[in-house]
C-alpha cells in the first residue's frame, strides 16, 4: 500500500512537471499537439496538456556565430586560394526553422561555402584582397535569399583569411619586390629630374640677375658719364664765360696774351730740359723782338692795372 502511494505521488509530480513549462528568455519553443504544429511558445510560463502536447523544438533566439571552414577556391585568373569566414545569423521564425529544414547549421555552412566559391571565381586575385566588403555583402545577399524558407535571417558575413598557395605566395613576393624596386627607381628618377630642373632654374635666374645687374651697372655708368660730361661742360662753359668777361674788362686782352707767352716759355723750357739735342731757334732776331714785345706788353699791363681812381684826381 505504501509503495502504491509513493508511485501515485511520483506520478502526480511527473504530470505536474509535464503540464507546466517555463521557456527562458533566450529561447523560442515549438509546441505540437498530437504530432501537429500547435504554436510557438515565447519566453515565460506555459500550460501543456500531458500526453497530448509536447515541446518538439527549442531554438536559440540570440544572434548566432557559425564558423565557415577553410576551403579552396579558384579566382578568375586561375589562382588557387584558401578562404575561410564567419557568418552571423538569427532565427526569426521558429516554425520554419523547425519544419523548413532539418539542420540549418549544416545548411548555412554549405550554402556559405558554395556562394563564397562562386563570388571568388568572379574576381581576380588582386580584387579579392581589395574588395572584401563587396564580397561579404554579395554573400550575405545570396544566402539571405536562399535561406528565406528556413526562417533564418543572415546579419553579416566576414571573410577572415585569403591565403594563396605557396608557389603563388613566392611569386607575389617577387612581384612585390619588383614593384617596390620599380617605385624606388621612379622616385630616384623623379628626384634627379627635379634636381636638374631646380639647378637649371637657379642658373637661369642667376643669369637673369647677372644680366639685370650688368644692365643696371651700364645704365648707371652711362648716367654717371652723362652727368660728368654735363658738369664738365657746364664748368667749361662757366670758365669760358668768366674768361670772356675778364677779357672784356680793361687790360683783359693784354693779360691773356701775357698768359699765352708764359705758357709758351714754360713748355719751351720743358722741351729744352728733356731734349738731348740743343735747340736753337732759327730766327734769333724774331725771338729777341718777340721778348722785347713781351716786355712792352708787360709794362702796359702793369699801367692798366693801376687804380682808376687816380685819374679823376689828376683831372681836377
Amino acid at each position: 500500500m505504501e509503495n502504491f502511494a509513493t508511485i501515485l505521488v511520483l506520478g502526480i509530480f511527473f504530470l505536474v512537471l509535464r503540464m507546466f513549462r517555463i521557456i527562458p528568455m533566450r529561447a523560442l519553443a515549438v509546441k505540437e499537439r498530437l504530432g501537429a504544429f500547435k504554436g510557438v511558445l515565447k519566453p515565460g510560463f506555459h500550460f501543456i496538456v500531458p500526453f497530448i502536447d509536447r515541446i518538439a523544438y527549442v531554438h536559440d533566439a540570440r544572434e548566432q556565430v557559425i564558423d565557415i571552414p577553410k576551403q579552396r577556391c579558384i579566382t578568375r585568373d586561375n589562382v588557387e586560394v584558401d578562404v575561410d569566414g564567419v557568418v552571423y545569423l538569427k532565427v526569426v521564425d521558429a516554425q520554419k526553422a523547425s519544419y523548413g529544414i532539418s539542420n540549418y547549421h549544416a545548411a548555412v555552412i554549405s550554402l556559405a561555402q558554395t556562394t563564397m566559391r562562386s563570388e571568388i571565381g568572379k574576381m581576380a586575385l588582386d580584387d579579392t584582397f581589395r574588395e572584401r566588403d563587396k564580397i561579404n555583402d554579395k554573400i550575405v545577399m545570396e544566402i539571405d535569399k536562399a535561406s528565406e524558407p528556413w526562417g533564418i535571417k543572415f546579419i553579416r558575413y566576414e571573410i577572415r583569411t585569403i591565403e594563396p598557395s605557396a608557389n603563388m605566395m613566392n611569386t607575389m613576393e617577387k612581384q612585390m619586390e619588383a614593384e617596390r624596386q620599380k617605385r624606388a627607381d621612379i622616385t630616384l628618377a623623379q628626384g634627379e629630374k627635379q634636381a636638374r630642373i631646380n639647378v637649371s632654374e637657379g642658373e637661369k635666374q642667376a643669369a637673369i640677375n647677372v644680366s639685370t645687374g650688368e644692365k643696371q651697372k651700364r645704365i648707371n655708368e652711362a648716367e654717371g658719364r652723362s652727368k660728368e660730361i654735363t658738369l664738365v661742360a657746364d664748368a667749361t662753359a662757366n670758365g669760358l664765360k668768366r674768361i670772356a668777361q675778364a677779357i672784356g674788362q680793361p687790360g683783359g686782352a693784354s693779360a691773356v696774351k701775357m698768359r699765352i707767352v708764359e705758357q709758351f716759355l714754360e713748355e719751351f723750357g720743358k722741351v729744352l730740359a728733356h731734349s738731348k739735342i740743343s735747340v736753337v731757334p732759327g730766327r734769333i732776331a724774331e725771338l729777341q723782338a718777340y721778348f722785347q714785345g713781351l716786355s712792352t706788353l708787360t709794362g702796359q699791363t702793369a699801367e692798366a692795372a693801376k687804380p682808376a681812381t687816380q685819374q679823376p684826381r689828376s683831372a681836377k
